[in-house]
Protein backbone atom coordinates (compact mmCIF):
# COMPACT_ATOMS: atom_id res chain seq x y z
CA UNK A 1 0.00 0.00 0.00
CA UNK A 2 1.40 3.36 -0.93
CA UNK A 3 2.59 5.54 1.95
CA UNK A 4 0.27 8.38 0.86
CA UNK A 5 -2.77 6.16 1.26
CA UNK A 6 -1.69 5.18 4.77
CA UNK A 7 -1.18 8.83 5.70
CA UNK A 8 -4.60 9.77 4.35
CA UNK A 9 -6.24 6.96 6.29
CA UNK A 10 -4.53 8.06 9.47
CA UNK A 11 -5.82 11.62 9.02
CA UNK A 12 -9.37 10.35 8.46
CA UNK A 13 -9.20 8.29 11.66
CA UNK A 14 -7.90 11.33 13.55
CA UNK A 15 -10.77 13.52 12.35
CA UNK A 16 -13.30 10.80 13.16
CA UNK A 17 -11.80 10.28 16.58
CA UNK A 18 -11.77 13.97 17.36
CA UNK A 19 -15.43 14.28 16.42
CA UNK A 20 -16.37 11.30 18.60
CA UNK A 21 -14.43 12.73 21.54
CA UNK A 22 -16.21 16.07 21.20
CA UNK A 23 -19.61 14.40 21.08
CA UNK A 24 -18.72 12.26 24.08
CA UNK A 25 -17.60 15.24 26.14
CA UNK A 26 -20.74 17.20 25.26
CA UNK A 27 -22.95 14.28 26.26
CA UNK A 28 -21.01 13.82 29.49
CA UNK A 29 -21.42 17.47 30.41
CA UNK A 30 -25.17 17.33 29.77
CA UNK A 31 -25.56 14.18 31.85
CA UNK A 32 -23.46 15.64 34.67
CA UNK A 33 -25.51 18.84 34.75
CA UNK A 34 -28.73 16.82 34.75
CA UNK A 35 -27.51 14.60 37.54
CA UNK A 36 -26.51 17.54 39.73
CA UNK A 37 -29.81 19.26 39.08
CA UNK A 38 -31.74 16.19 40.29
CA UNK A 39 -29.50 15.17 43.13
CA UNK A 40 -28.90 18.55 44.69
CA UNK A 41 -31.90 20.95 44.49
CA UNK A 42 -29.91 23.64 46.35
CA UNK A 43 -27.89 24.44 43.24
CA UNK A 44 -29.94 26.75 41.09
CA UNK A 45 -29.53 29.66 38.75
CA UNK A 46 -30.13 32.91 40.61
CA UNK A 47 -30.99 36.22 38.97
CA UNK A 48 -28.11 38.63 38.66
CA UNK A 49 -27.83 41.82 40.66
CA UNK A 50 -29.46 44.99 39.44
CA UNK A 51 -27.50 46.22 36.44
CA UNK A 52 -28.15 49.91 37.06
CA UNK A 53 -29.03 51.29 40.45
CA UNK A 54 -30.27 54.73 41.38
CA UNK A 55 -27.03 56.55 41.91
CA UNK A 56 -26.40 59.20 44.49
CA UNK A 57 -26.37 62.48 42.58
CA UNK A 58 -23.20 63.27 44.50
CA UNK A 59 -21.35 60.00 43.92
CA UNK A 60 -18.73 58.98 46.41
CA UNK A 61 -15.67 59.81 44.31
CA UNK A 62 -13.54 61.80 46.69
CA UNK A 63 -13.73 64.36 49.43
CA UNK A 64 -14.02 67.42 47.21
CA UNK A 65 -15.06 65.97 43.84
CA UNK A 66 -18.84 66.33 44.47
CA UNK A 67 -18.45 70.09 44.66
CA UNK A 68 -17.26 70.20 41.04
CA UNK A 69 -20.73 69.32 39.81
CA UNK A 70 -22.55 71.59 42.25
CA UNK A 71 -22.38 74.74 40.07
CA UNK A 72 -24.31 72.98 37.30
CA UNK A 73 -26.94 71.89 39.82
CA UNK A 74 -27.25 75.43 41.17
CA UNK A 75 -27.76 76.82 37.66
CA UNK A 76 -30.52 74.26 37.11
CA UNK A 77 -32.11 75.16 40.45
CA UNK A 78 -32.06 78.87 39.75
CA UNK A 79 -33.67 78.41 36.37
CA UNK A 80 -36.45 76.35 37.93
CA UNK A 81 -37.03 78.76 40.82
CA UNK A 82 -37.10 82.00 38.85
CA UNK A 83 -39.39 80.53 36.19
CA UNK A 84 -41.63 78.72 38.68
CA UNK A 85 -44.58 81.16 38.36
CA UNK A 86 -45.21 79.95 34.81
CA UNK A 87 -45.18 76.24 35.55
CA UNK A 88 -46.33 75.80 39.15
CA UNK A 89 -48.80 72.95 39.59
CA UNK A 90 -52.41 74.03 40.13
CA UNK A 91 -52.54 72.04 43.36
CA UNK A 92 -49.74 74.23 44.77
CA UNK A 93 -51.26 77.59 43.89
CA UNK A 94 -53.12 77.65 47.20
CA UNK A 95 -49.85 77.33 49.12
CA UNK A 96 -48.31 80.25 47.25
CA UNK A 97 -51.51 82.25 47.82
CA UNK A 98 -51.35 81.57 51.56
CA UNK A 99 -47.67 82.51 51.64
CA UNK A 100 -48.24 85.70 49.67
CA UNK A 101 -51.28 86.72 51.70
CA UNK A 102 -49.54 86.16 55.03
CA UNK A 103 -46.48 88.10 53.91
CA UNK A 104 -48.62 91.01 52.71
CA UNK A 105 -50.53 91.05 56.00
CA UNK A 106 -47.33 91.14 58.03
CA UNK A 107 -45.85 93.90 55.89
CA UNK A 108 -49.00 95.96 56.28
CA UNK A 109 -48.78 95.73 60.08
CA UNK A 110 -44.98 95.78 60.45
CA UNK A 111 -44.64 99.26 61.91
CA UNK A 112 -47.38 98.67 64.49
CA UNK A 113 -45.94 95.29 65.49
CA UNK A 114 -42.40 96.47 66.16
CA UNK A 115 -43.70 99.36 68.25
CA UNK A 116 -45.33 96.87 70.64
CA UNK A 117 -41.93 95.47 71.60
CA UNK A 118 -40.05 96.90 74.61
CA UNK A 119 -37.16 97.80 72.30
CA UNK A 120 -34.89 98.06 75.33
CA UNK A 121 -31.11 97.81 75.18
CA UNK A 122 -31.17 94.36 76.79
CA UNK A 123 -33.71 93.13 74.23
CA UNK A 124 -31.55 94.33 71.37
CA UNK A 125 -28.37 92.94 72.93
CA UNK A 126 -29.75 89.46 73.61
CA UNK A 127 -31.48 89.31 70.25
CA UNK A 128 -28.34 90.37 68.41
CA UNK A 129 -26.39 87.58 70.08
CA UNK A 130 -29.10 85.02 69.32
CA UNK A 131 -29.37 85.98 65.68
CA UNK A 132 -25.74 85.04 65.08
CA UNK A 133 -26.80 81.42 64.56
CA UNK A 134 -28.24 82.48 61.23
CA UNK A 135 -25.03 84.02 59.94
CA UNK A 136 -22.89 82.44 57.23
CA UNK A 137 -20.15 81.71 59.78
CA UNK A 138 -22.65 79.47 61.61
CA UNK A 139 -24.63 77.66 58.91
CA UNK A 140 -21.64 76.92 56.64
CA UNK A 141 -19.61 75.11 59.34
CA UNK A 142 -22.70 73.08 60.28
CA UNK A 143 -23.13 71.99 56.67
CA UNK A 144 -19.41 71.21 56.38
CA UNK A 145 -19.54 69.13 59.56
CA UNK A 146 -22.35 67.00 58.15
CA UNK A 147 -20.44 66.40 54.92
CA UNK A 148 -16.95 65.70 56.25
CA UNK A 149 -18.05 63.65 59.26
CA UNK A 150 -20.43 61.65 57.08
CA UNK A 151 -17.68 61.02 54.52
CA UNK A 152 -15.16 59.97 57.17
CA UNK A 153 -17.64 57.60 58.84
CA UNK A 154 -19.08 56.31 55.54
CA UNK A 155 -22.50 57.51 56.65
CA UNK A 156 -24.16 58.32 53.34
CA UNK A 157 -27.20 60.08 54.82
CA UNK A 158 -25.07 62.31 57.03
CA UNK A 159 -22.81 63.06 54.07
CA UNK A 160 -25.74 63.80 51.78
CA UNK A 161 -27.24 66.17 54.34
CA UNK A 162 -24.12 68.32 54.15
CA UNK A 163 -24.03 68.38 50.36
CA UNK A 164 -27.71 69.21 49.96
CA UNK A 165 -27.38 71.85 52.67
CA UNK A 166 -24.51 73.51 50.77
CA UNK A 167 -26.47 73.57 47.53
CA UNK A 168 -29.60 74.84 49.27
CA UNK A 169 -27.75 77.66 51.02
CA UNK A 170 -26.19 78.79 47.73
CA UNK A 171 -29.59 78.75 46.04
CA UNK A 172 -31.27 80.50 48.95
CA UNK A 173 -28.75 83.33 49.07
CA UNK A 174 -28.86 83.89 45.32
CA UNK A 175 -32.65 84.18 45.49
CA UNK A 176 -32.52 86.41 48.57
CA UNK A 177 -29.98 88.78 47.04
CA UNK A 178 -31.95 88.98 43.82
CA UNK A 179 -35.10 89.97 45.69
CA UNK A 180 -33.17 92.42 47.88
CA UNK A 181 -31.99 94.28 44.80
CA UNK A 182 -35.57 94.74 43.70
CA UNK A 183 -37.17 95.40 47.11
CA UNK A 184 -34.59 97.83 48.54
CA UNK A 185 -36.53 98.08 51.81
CA UNK A 186 -35.34 100.24 54.69
CA UNK A 187 -34.61 98.50 58.00
CA UNK A 188 -36.43 99.32 61.26
CA UNK A 189 -33.69 101.72 62.40
CA UNK A 190 -33.45 103.42 59.01
CA UNK A 191 -35.58 106.17 57.42
CA UNK A 192 -37.49 106.81 60.65
CA UNK A 193 -38.62 103.18 60.84
CA UNK A 194 -41.16 103.56 58.06
CA UNK A 195 -40.05 100.34 56.38
CA UNK A 196 -40.72 101.62 52.90
CA UNK A 197 -39.56 99.82 49.81
CA UNK A 198 -37.15 101.51 47.40
CA UNK A 199 -35.96 103.51 50.40
CA UNK A 200 -32.88 101.80 51.87
CA UNK A 201 -30.24 104.46 52.65
CA UNK A 202 -27.39 101.95 52.60
CA UNK A 203 -28.00 100.58 49.13
CA UNK A 204 -30.00 97.75 47.66
CA UNK A 205 -27.64 95.06 48.93
CA UNK A 206 -28.61 96.08 52.47
CA UNK A 207 -32.35 95.72 51.88
CA UNK A 208 -34.34 94.55 54.89
CA UNK A 209 -36.59 92.36 52.73
CA UNK A 210 -36.19 89.41 52.82
CA UNK A 211 -34.15 88.43 55.86
CA UNK A 212 -30.94 86.63 54.91
CA UNK A 213 -30.58 85.11 58.38
CA UNK A 214 -34.11 83.73 58.18
CA UNK A 215 -33.64 82.19 54.76
CA UNK A 216 -30.33 80.63 55.85
CA UNK A 217 -31.60 79.03 59.03
CA UNK A 218 -34.86 77.78 57.56
CA UNK A 219 -33.11 76.39 54.50
CA UNK A 220 -30.71 74.41 56.69
CA UNK A 221 -33.48 73.34 59.06
CA UNK A 222 -35.61 72.18 56.14
CA UNK A 223 -32.84 69.96 54.76
CA UNK A 224 -32.06 68.40 58.14
CA UNK A 225 -35.73 67.79 58.90
CA UNK A 226 -36.29 66.19 55.49
CA UNK A 227 -33.30 63.89 55.90
CA UNK A 228 -34.21 62.91 59.48
CA UNK A 229 -38.02 63.05 59.75
CA UNK A 230 -38.35 62.54 63.50
CA UNK A 231 -40.27 64.65 66.04
CA UNK A 232 -37.16 65.49 68.07
CA UNK A 233 -35.32 66.63 64.94
CA UNK A 234 -38.29 68.79 63.96
CA UNK A 235 -38.35 70.45 67.37
CA UNK A 236 -34.62 71.17 67.41
CA UNK A 237 -34.21 72.23 63.77
CA UNK A 238 -37.33 74.34 63.40
CA UNK A 239 -37.11 75.56 66.99
CA UNK A 240 -33.63 77.02 66.43
CA UNK A 241 -34.70 78.49 63.09
CA UNK A 242 -37.70 80.16 64.74
CA UNK A 243 -35.48 81.52 67.50
CA UNK A 244 -33.20 83.13 64.94
CA UNK A 245 -36.01 84.85 63.03
CA UNK A 246 -37.55 86.19 66.23
CA UNK A 247 -34.12 87.39 67.32
CA UNK A 248 -33.70 89.33 64.09
CA UNK A 249 -36.90 91.21 64.84
CA UNK A 250 -35.90 91.71 68.47
CA UNK A 251 -32.51 93.06 67.41
CA UNK A 252 -34.38 95.59 65.23
CA UNK A 253 -32.62 94.36 62.12
CA UNK A 254 -35.79 93.26 60.33
CA UNK A 255 -39.54 93.66 60.32
CA UNK A 256 -41.79 90.61 60.90
CA UNK A 257 -42.69 90.50 57.21
CA UNK A 258 -39.01 90.24 56.29
CA UNK A 259 -38.36 87.19 58.44
CA UNK A 260 -41.62 85.49 57.48
CA UNK A 261 -40.77 85.80 53.79
CA UNK A 262 -37.18 84.69 54.35
CA UNK A 263 -38.17 81.71 56.47
CA UNK A 264 -40.76 80.51 53.98
CA UNK A 265 -38.35 80.89 51.06
CA UNK A 266 -35.69 78.95 52.94
CA UNK A 267 -38.05 76.09 53.73
CA UNK A 268 -39.32 75.86 50.15
CA UNK A 269 -35.76 75.92 48.84
CA UNK A 270 -34.74 73.08 51.14
CA UNK A 271 -37.77 71.07 50.10
CA UNK A 272 -37.03 71.60 46.42
CA UNK A 273 -33.33 70.72 46.50
CA UNK A 274 -33.95 67.70 48.72
CA UNK A 275 -36.58 66.46 46.30
CA UNK A 276 -34.13 66.76 43.39
CA UNK A 277 -30.92 65.48 44.96
CA UNK A 278 -31.93 62.96 47.62
CA UNK A 279 -30.69 59.42 47.00
CA UNK A 280 -33.77 57.16 47.33
CA UNK A 281 -31.53 54.15 47.94
CA UNK A 282 -31.05 55.47 51.47
CA UNK A 283 -34.77 55.04 52.20
CA UNK A 284 -35.00 51.31 51.51
CA UNK A 285 -34.80 50.40 55.18
CA UNK A 286 -37.60 52.76 56.14
CA UNK A 287 -41.20 51.75 56.52
CA UNK A 288 -43.71 52.69 53.84
CA UNK A 289 -45.42 55.18 56.13
CA UNK A 290 -42.11 56.80 57.01
CA UNK A 291 -41.15 57.16 53.35
CA UNK A 292 -44.49 58.79 52.59
CA UNK A 293 -44.14 61.22 55.48
CA UNK A 294 -40.49 61.99 54.75
CA UNK A 295 -41.35 65.42 53.46
CA UNK A 296 -44.11 67.49 51.98
CA UNK A 297 -43.07 67.90 48.37
CA UNK A 298 -44.84 71.20 47.78
CA UNK A 299 -41.99 72.91 46.00
CA UNK A 300 -40.82 69.75 44.22
CA UNK A 301 -43.60 70.40 41.72
CA UNK A 302 -41.61 73.39 40.52
CA UNK A 303 -40.20 72.45 37.11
Amino acid sequence: MPFSDVSKGTQDLHVLGTGLVRKFLAAALLLTASAFGQADPVIEVKPGSEAIKNKDFYEKTGWLHPFRRMPAYVVHDQKAVWTSPVHTAKSDIKWWAIFGGATAAFIATDRWTVKQLPNSSSQVSVSTWGSRFGSAYSVIPVSAAFYFIGTARHDERFRETGLIAFETLIDANLVAEGIKLVADRARPLESNGRGRFEDSPNGRWSSSFPSGHAINTWALASVIAHEYPKPLVYVIAYGLASTVVMARVGARKHFPGDVLAGGAMGWFMGDYVYGKRHNRELDKNRSGARRILDHVRVSAAIE
